[in-house]
Protein backbone atom coordinates (compact mmCIF):
# COMPACT_ATOMS: atom_id res chain seq x y z
CA UNK A 1 0.00 0.00 0.00
CA UNK A 2 1.49 3.45 -1.09
CA UNK A 3 2.35 5.61 1.89
CA UNK A 4 0.56 8.65 2.64
CA UNK A 5 3.48 10.57 3.82
CA UNK A 6 5.13 12.69 1.35
CA UNK A 7 8.71 11.64 0.78
CA UNK A 8 11.36 13.86 1.82
CA UNK A 9 13.43 14.51 -0.96
CA UNK A 10 15.21 17.04 0.73
CA UNK A 11 16.21 15.18 3.90
CA UNK A 12 20.02 15.31 3.21
CA UNK A 13 20.47 18.42 1.58
CA UNK A 14 19.63 22.21 1.69
CA UNK A 15 15.84 23.28 1.64
CA UNK A 16 14.34 24.66 -1.69
CA UNK A 17 14.28 27.90 -2.57
CA UNK A 18 11.33 28.59 -4.64
CA UNK A 19 8.82 26.29 -2.07
CA UNK A 20 8.19 28.63 1.01
CA UNK A 21 6.38 26.97 3.58
CA UNK A 22 2.37 26.89 2.54
CA UNK A 23 0.30 29.52 5.61
CA UNK A 24 -3.08 27.74 5.73
CA UNK A 25 -6.43 30.28 5.72
CA UNK A 26 -7.17 31.90 9.16
CA UNK A 27 -10.38 30.47 10.49
CA UNK A 28 -9.58 27.00 9.95
CA UNK A 29 -10.53 25.72 13.49
CA UNK A 30 -12.48 22.65 15.02
CA UNK A 31 -15.91 23.09 13.24
CA UNK A 32 -16.41 19.29 13.16
CA UNK A 33 -14.54 18.15 16.13
CA UNK A 34 -17.86 16.93 18.32
CA UNK A 35 -18.34 14.42 15.02
CA UNK A 36 -15.07 12.36 15.95
CA UNK A 37 -15.56 11.90 19.47
CA UNK A 38 -19.08 9.95 18.56
CA UNK A 39 -17.21 8.60 15.74
CA UNK A 40 -14.91 6.79 17.76
CA UNK A 41 -17.36 6.12 20.10
CA UNK A 42 -19.20 4.36 17.55
CA UNK A 43 -16.64 2.33 16.19
CA UNK A 44 -15.78 1.04 19.46
CA UNK A 45 -18.90 0.03 20.73
CA UNK A 46 -19.62 -1.66 17.22
CA UNK A 47 -16.07 -3.79 17.41
CA UNK A 48 -17.63 -4.57 21.26
CA UNK A 49 -20.99 -5.29 20.20
CA UNK A 50 -19.08 -7.25 17.17
CA UNK A 51 -16.92 -9.52 19.65
CA UNK A 52 -19.79 -10.06 21.77
CA UNK A 53 -22.47 -11.05 19.26
CA UNK A 54 -19.47 -13.69 17.41
CA UNK A 55 -19.45 -14.96 21.16
CA UNK A 56 -23.07 -15.02 21.65
CA UNK A 57 -22.95 -16.62 17.81
CA UNK A 58 -20.20 -19.35 18.76
CA UNK A 59 -21.91 -19.91 22.50
CA UNK A 60 -25.64 -21.18 20.52
CA UNK A 61 -24.15 -23.05 17.60
CA UNK A 62 -22.38 -24.92 21.01
CA UNK A 63 -25.33 -24.93 22.68
CA UNK A 64 -27.10 -26.36 19.53
CA UNK A 65 -24.73 -28.81 18.86
CA UNK A 66 -25.15 -30.54 22.57
CA UNK A 67 -29.06 -30.50 22.27
CA UNK A 68 -28.49 -32.39 18.97
CA UNK A 69 -26.13 -34.68 20.77
CA UNK A 70 -28.79 -34.58 23.61
CA UNK A 71 -31.55 -35.58 21.48
CA UNK A 72 -30.08 -38.01 19.54
CA UNK A 73 -29.11 -39.82 22.79
CA UNK A 74 -32.66 -39.05 24.02
CA UNK A 75 -34.39 -40.61 20.74
CA UNK A 76 -32.04 -43.83 20.96
CA UNK A 77 -32.89 -43.95 24.16
CA UNK A 78 -36.98 -43.93 24.02
CA UNK A 79 -36.67 -46.08 21.05
CA UNK A 80 -35.03 -49.02 22.69
CA UNK A 81 -37.32 -48.23 25.77
CA UNK A 82 -40.10 -48.79 23.17
CA UNK A 83 -38.54 -51.49 21.72
CA UNK A 84 -38.30 -53.32 24.82
CA UNK A 85 -41.68 -52.51 25.82
CA UNK A 86 -43.28 -53.01 22.52
CA UNK A 87 -41.28 -56.88 22.65
CA UNK A 88 -42.60 -57.00 26.67
CA UNK A 89 -46.01 -56.31 25.53
CA UNK A 90 -46.04 -58.64 22.63
CA UNK A 91 -45.47 -61.55 24.58
CA UNK A 92 -47.77 -60.77 27.59
CA UNK A 93 -50.39 -60.28 24.74
CA UNK A 94 -49.47 -64.23 23.15
CA UNK A 95 -49.27 -65.84 26.89
CA UNK A 96 -52.42 -64.00 28.03
CA UNK A 97 -54.00 -64.82 24.51
CA UNK A 98 -52.71 -68.77 25.14
CA UNK A 99 -54.24 -68.88 28.80
CA UNK A 100 -57.76 -67.54 26.84
CA UNK A 101 -57.47 -70.22 24.55
CA UNK A 102 -56.96 -72.61 27.35
CA UNK A 103 -59.45 -71.99 29.82
CA UNK A 104 -62.03 -71.60 27.06
CA UNK A 105 -61.24 -74.68 26.15
CA UNK A 106 -61.27 -76.47 29.62
CA UNK A 107 -64.90 -74.69 29.87
CA UNK A 108 -65.57 -76.02 26.92
CA UNK A 109 -65.52 -79.60 28.60
CA UNK A 110 -66.16 -78.59 32.04
CA UNK A 111 -69.80 -78.40 33.27
CA UNK A 112 -72.09 -76.73 35.83
CA UNK A 113 -70.05 -74.21 38.58
CA UNK A 114 -66.69 -75.05 36.96
CA UNK A 115 -67.65 -73.94 33.59
CA UNK A 116 -68.50 -70.79 35.05
CA UNK A 117 -65.86 -70.15 36.62
CA UNK A 118 -63.29 -70.84 33.81
CA UNK A 119 -65.49 -68.60 31.55
CA UNK A 120 -64.93 -65.85 34.62
CA UNK A 121 -61.41 -66.08 34.58
CA UNK A 122 -61.18 -66.02 31.16
CA UNK A 123 -63.35 -62.65 31.12
CA UNK A 124 -60.74 -61.60 33.78
CA UNK A 125 -58.23 -62.37 31.32
CA UNK A 126 -59.53 -60.57 28.38
CA UNK A 127 -59.98 -57.43 30.65
CA UNK A 128 -56.26 -57.12 31.63
CA UNK A 129 -55.40 -58.08 28.30
CA UNK A 130 -57.47 -54.66 27.15
CA UNK A 131 -55.42 -52.08 29.55
CA UNK A 132 -52.63 -53.43 29.13
CA UNK A 133 -52.98 -52.67 25.57
CA UNK A 134 -54.48 -49.20 26.26
CA UNK A 135 -51.51 -48.24 28.59
CA UNK A 136 -48.87 -49.66 25.89
CA UNK A 137 -51.00 -47.00 23.38
CA UNK A 138 -50.64 -44.44 26.33
CA UNK A 139 -47.05 -44.72 26.43
CA UNK A 140 -46.53 -44.65 22.64
CA UNK A 141 -48.27 -41.41 22.33
CA UNK A 142 -46.28 -39.91 25.11
CA UNK A 143 -43.02 -40.60 23.24
CA UNK A 144 -44.14 -39.19 20.40
CA UNK A 145 -44.87 -36.03 22.29
CA UNK A 146 -41.74 -35.79 23.43
CA UNK A 147 -40.23 -36.18 20.14
CA UNK A 148 -42.40 -33.34 18.77
CA UNK A 149 -41.55 -31.20 21.47
CA UNK A 150 -37.77 -31.59 21.19
CA UNK A 151 -38.05 -31.34 17.49
CA UNK A 152 -39.69 -27.89 17.96
CA UNK A 153 -37.14 -27.10 20.30
CA UNK A 154 -34.14 -27.18 18.25
CA UNK A 155 -36.10 -25.53 14.98
CA UNK A 156 -36.12 -22.65 17.12
CA UNK A 157 -32.95 -22.92 18.05
CA UNK A 158 -31.74 -22.88 14.45
CA UNK A 159 -34.00 -19.52 14.36
CA UNK A 160 -31.96 -17.91 17.08
CA UNK A 161 -29.03 -18.82 15.29
CA UNK A 162 -30.29 -17.13 12.30
CA UNK A 163 -30.93 -14.09 13.64
CA UNK A 164 -27.45 -13.68 15.18
CA UNK A 165 -25.79 -13.76 11.77
CA UNK A 166 -28.23 -11.04 10.58
CA UNK A 167 -27.03 -9.43 13.64
CA UNK A 168 -23.14 -9.70 12.87
CA UNK A 169 -23.83 -8.80 8.89
CA UNK A 170 -25.38 -5.78 10.12
CA UNK A 171 -22.50 -5.10 12.27
CA UNK A 172 -19.81 -6.02 9.57
CA UNK A 173 -21.94 -3.72 6.93
CA UNK A 174 -21.39 -0.79 9.65
CA UNK A 175 -17.36 -1.45 10.37
CA UNK A 176 -16.93 -1.24 6.95
CA UNK A 177 -18.86 1.99 6.54
CA UNK A 178 -16.62 3.47 9.74
CA UNK A 179 -13.57 2.12 7.47
CA UNK A 180 -14.54 3.61 4.45
CA UNK A 181 -14.96 7.42 5.99
CA UNK A 182 -11.51 6.98 8.04
CA UNK A 183 -9.97 6.01 4.97
CA UNK A 184 -11.54 9.22 2.75
CA UNK A 185 -10.44 11.45 5.83
CA UNK A 186 -6.56 9.95 5.62
CA UNK A 187 -7.02 10.70 1.89
CA UNK A 188 -8.34 14.56 2.92
CA UNK A 189 -4.83 15.27 4.86
CA UNK A 190 -1.63 17.30 3.52
CA UNK A 191 1.30 18.13 4.31
CA UNK A 192 3.61 21.08 3.92
CA UNK A 193 7.14 22.33 4.68
CA UNK A 194 7.93 23.54 8.35
CA UNK A 195 9.98 26.02 9.65
CA UNK A 196 13.26 24.18 9.42
CA UNK A 197 12.43 23.83 5.90
CA UNK A 198 12.08 19.96 6.40
CA UNK A 199 8.50 18.45 4.51
CA UNK A 200 6.05 17.45 7.50
CA UNK A 201 3.97 14.81 7.86
CA UNK A 202 0.32 14.89 7.23
CA UNK A 203 -0.79 18.13 9.10
CA UNK A 204 -4.51 17.84 11.31
CA UNK A 205 -6.50 20.96 11.29
CA UNK A 206 -9.16 19.60 13.57
CA UNK A 207 -10.19 17.14 15.21
CA UNK A 208 -11.57 14.38 13.31
CA UNK A 209 -8.47 15.04 10.83
CA UNK A 210 -5.96 14.20 14.07
CA UNK A 211 -8.41 11.55 15.26
CA UNK A 212 -7.50 10.10 11.69
CA UNK A 213 -4.06 10.48 11.85
CA UNK A 214 -3.91 8.60 15.25
CA UNK A 215 -5.49 5.54 13.71
CA UNK A 216 -3.07 5.60 10.99
CA UNK A 217 -0.68 5.40 14.08
CA UNK A 218 2.33 6.96 11.69
CA UNK A 219 3.23 8.91 14.75
CA UNK A 220 2.67 9.42 18.33
CA UNK A 221 0.47 12.29 18.89
CA UNK A 222 -0.41 14.96 22.48
CA UNK A 223 -3.22 17.11 22.21
CA UNK A 224 -2.68 20.36 24.29
CA UNK A 225 -4.37 23.32 25.23
CA UNK A 226 -1.79 26.01 26.76
CA UNK A 227 -3.00 29.27 28.72
CA UNK A 228 -0.38 31.85 29.61
CA UNK A 229 2.19 31.05 32.39
CA UNK A 230 5.27 32.02 34.29
CA UNK A 231 7.03 28.51 33.81
CA UNK A 232 7.04 26.03 30.41
CA UNK A 233 3.81 23.51 30.38
CA UNK A 234 4.75 19.59 30.07
CA UNK A 235 3.56 18.10 26.27
CA UNK A 236 4.37 14.90 25.71
CA UNK A 237 8.57 14.46 26.09
CA UNK A 238 8.98 18.40 25.51
CA UNK A 239 7.88 21.95 27.62
CA UNK A 240 6.11 24.89 25.87
CA UNK A 241 5.41 28.27 27.32
CA UNK A 242 2.96 30.43 25.65
CA UNK A 243 4.55 34.36 25.49
CA UNK A 244 1.81 35.76 22.64
CA UNK A 245 -1.11 35.45 20.75
CA UNK A 246 -3.00 37.47 17.97
CA UNK A 247 -6.27 36.12 17.28
CA UNK A 248 -6.92 38.45 14.76
CA UNK A 249 -4.08 37.47 12.84
CA UNK A 250 -4.30 33.76 14.16
CA UNK A 251 -0.37 34.25 15.04
CA UNK A 252 1.39 33.73 18.14
CA UNK A 253 4.95 33.31 19.89
CA UNK A 254 5.90 30.51 22.02
CA UNK A 255 9.03 28.71 23.32
CA UNK A 256 10.38 24.77 23.22
CA UNK A 257 12.37 23.33 25.84
CA UNK A 258 13.53 20.12 24.57
CA UNK A 259 16.81 17.97 25.80
CA UNK A 260 17.31 21.40 27.79
CA UNK A 261 17.76 23.63 25.25
CA UNK A 262 15.54 26.98 24.59
CA UNK A 263 14.52 27.90 21.48
CA UNK A 264 11.64 30.53 20.88
CA UNK A 265 9.08 30.17 17.76
CA UNK A 266 7.66 33.41 16.92
CA UNK A 267 4.97 34.90 15.23
CA UNK A 268 4.01 31.14 14.02
CA UNK A 269 0.39 31.13 12.54
CA UNK A 270 -2.37 28.61 13.12
CA UNK A 271 -1.40 24.91 11.51
CA UNK A 272 1.56 25.71 10.52
CA UNK A 273 4.11 22.73 11.22
CA UNK A 274 6.84 24.15 13.95
CA UNK A 275 9.92 21.69 13.40
CA UNK A 276 12.34 21.45 16.11
CA UNK A 277 15.03 18.22 16.45
CA UNK A 278 15.60 16.01 19.23
CA UNK A 279 18.82 13.63 20.20
CA UNK A 280 16.73 10.78 20.29
CA UNK A 281 14.86 11.17 17.21
CA UNK A 282 15.49 10.12 13.37
CA UNK A 283 13.12 13.00 12.21
CA UNK A 284 12.49 16.14 13.61
CA UNK A 285 9.36 16.61 15.95
CA UNK A 286 6.40 18.57 15.17
CA UNK A 287 4.10 20.99 16.87
CA UNK A 288 0.61 22.19 15.16
CA UNK A 289 -1.18 25.03 16.90
CA UNK A 290 -5.34 24.67 15.42
CA UNK A 291 -6.73 27.46 17.13
CA UNK A 292 -5.27 30.61 18.59
CA UNK A 293 -7.36 32.55 21.18
CA UNK A 294 -6.73 35.33 23.43
CA UNK A 295 -3.76 34.08 25.88
CA UNK A 296 -4.66 30.27 25.16
CA UNK A 297 -3.71 27.86 21.92
CA UNK A 298 -4.31 24.45 21.44
CA UNK A 299 -3.30 21.80 18.80
CA UNK A 300 -1.04 18.65 19.44
CA UNK A 301 2.86 17.84 19.10
CA UNK A 302 3.75 14.73 16.35
CA UNK A 303 6.67 12.67 18.02
CA UNK A 304 8.15 10.42 15.84
CA UNK A 305 8.39 6.61 16.51
CA UNK A 306 11.45 5.20 15.40
CA UNK A 307 13.87 6.95 18.03
CA UNK A 308 17.95 6.30 17.81
CA UNK A 309 19.87 3.98 19.74
CA UNK A 310 22.26 5.38 21.93
CA UNK A 311 25.45 3.54 22.32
Amino acid sequence: MQSLVPKDENADGPPRANNPPAVPAAGTGSGSGAKIPILFGAVIALVCASAYLFYELRQVRSDLAQTRESLMAEIEKVHETSSVSTQTSRRSVESLKEQVEKYRSQAAQLTGQAKVEASKHADELAARLEKAQQEQAQKVMAVSQEVSQVKDDAASTKTEVGSVKTDVGNVKTDLAGTKSELEKTIAELKSTRGDMGVQSGLIATNSKELAALKALGERNYTEFKLGKSKAPQKVGDIAVLLKRTDPKHNRYTIEVVADDKTVEKKDKTVNEPVQFLMSKATQPYELVVNEVKKDQISGYVAAPKVHQTRN
